[in-house]
């Protein structure tokens, strides 16, 4: 495989899955909206909108797989965000479907 073609896939999988994605960076650590984008735009090279970011968010905590509280560092205060435990399920069931369609290759 080449880098081009793996840097598509990589770049299509975040698009089409980014809540996913977004549950799945937050599980490594707690984080708010700016260094989410961040991290995102870095480790996948895919440029996110803060109107697409925030929305999303959003709809992944009135879910319940993700809860927020607003936290003061460096003298702001930020909206961080942590994976529930019903988050945490979610994962574990993409990955676990993920892995039975990749395993069952007609």
């Amino acid at each position: 495989m080449t880098e081009s073609f793996k840097k598509e896939i990589v770049q299509r999988i975040i698009k089409n899955l980014l809540d996913i994605q977004l549950l799945k960076l937050i599980q490594t650590q707690p984080m708010w909206g700016y260094k989410i984008k961040k991290q995102v735009e870095t480790n996948f090279e895919v440029k996110l909108r803060h109107g697409a970011l925030y929305p999303l968010l959003n709809a992944l905590e009135a879910k319940g797989f993700l809860a927020s509280q607003k936290q003061q560092q460096g003298g702001r205060i930020r909206k961080v965000y942590n994976i529930t435990n019903k988050g945490k399920e979610y994962v574990e069931a993409y990955d676990s479907v993920l892995k039975e369609q990749i395993q069952n290759k007609t």
